[in-house]
């Protein structure tokens, strides 16, 4: 049975309580996470070399991921990112709160081939090895179909799903190098597949292009695990749900704005929208050993949003 002081009428199955009411539950509920994540240290990256791209929002998901990788004591973090300007920010925090951690930050483009095999082959020389490779950047849209334009469409496929081809080429071939002080064959390629509302799995959360681009993504974690049989590199993908992030920041100033903050999220059966702190705890865990036996997996990260057919709030029929 429901909780009473949720004021929940069993026979519909619908929440009563005010939004706005709702809406300081989940401030204060955010705040929880974000209090465990800044509190909760370990080590369970430790002794791995690591690349991230896509870090440079503030707000973003590569930024947490980041911040959560040194926390747990990765050796040396290699971030890339086509913008610089907050780059220099994410360097001076992770140096001051862990200065044990190395941190080296890149301009560079994430769909550019020359320049992902280059910052591999850099981790080989600097550290002798590669663990870790999450590729988070992406781009989003919002055209409509009528207004869709092929110079946009395959400029998206460029940056969400090339670049993801091109982390499990490149990123796989320096984990499987044997010949600079690691031992054994091996490693972890984490990819975004979708970051508003698990775009990559169900339609109605996105726009064609995007959509096509994180679909095609969730195929590549698949395949690449596929095609890197016995090598013990694992390839798995991520799709969050309604993240707040910089990608995302317009439309929640815009509820803000309106005063419907608090109605943001409400299909989804947690009722709420996601930190970016929450998505970074699941690019740890396929990071790390913790999951030494998932491989070619898409996780949906989303509170239970891709769980269900569309249905009015409240009822299930």
């Amino acid at each position: 049975m429901a909780p009473k002081d949720l004021n929940y009428d069993v026979t519909r199955r619908e929440t009563l309580i005010d939004p706005s009411e709702f809406y300081q539950q989940t401030v204060t509920r955010l705040e929880q996470i974000k209090a465990h994540v800044e509190e909760k240290t370990g080590n369970c990256l430790k002794g791995k070399v690591c690349i991230v791209t896509g870090a440079e929002s503030l707000k973003g998901i590569g930024r947490a991921t980041v911040m959560i990788y040194a926390r747990e004591g990765a050796q040396h973090i290699y971030v890339l990112d086509k913008s610089t300007q907050n780059l220099p920010n994410l360097q001076f925090t992770v140096q001051s709160k862990y200065p044990g951690v190395k941190i080296t930050c890149i301009a560079g483009d994430a769909a550019d081939e020359a320049a992902i095999k280059a910052l591999c082959a850099r981790a080989l020389v600097e550290e002798g090895r590669l663990d870790v490779f999450f590729a988070n950047a992406g781009v989003a849209t919002a055209t409509r179909l009528q207004d869709a334009d092929p110079d946009v469409f395959m400029r998206t496929m460029r940056i969400n799903t090339l670049s993801c081809m091109l982390a499990i080429k490149h990123a796989s071939a320096a984990m499987m190098n044997t010949n600079l002080g690691k031992t054994l064959s091996g490693g972890s390629i984490i990819l975004t597949a979708s970051s508003k509302t698990t775009a990559g799995i169900r339609s109605g959360a996105g726009p064609l292009d995007y959509s096509a681009s994180k679909a095609a993504v969730n195929s590549l974690a698949q395949t690449g695990a596929s095609q890197l049989a016995n090598t013990n590199v694992r390839v798995n993908s991520i799709c969050p749900g309604l993240t707040e992030t910089g990608m995302t920041e317009s439309a929640f100033e815009y509820a803000r704005n309106r005063g419907t903050i608090g109605k943001v999220g409400q299909l989804n059966p947690l009722g709420r929208f996601a930190i970016a702190e929450e998505i970074a705890q699941v690019a740890l865990f396929f990071a790390s050993d913790q999951s030494s036996y998932v491989n070619g997996q898409t996780l949906a990260v989303d509170g239970g949003h891709s769980a269900s057919l569309p249905v009015m709030p409240g009822r299930w029929m």
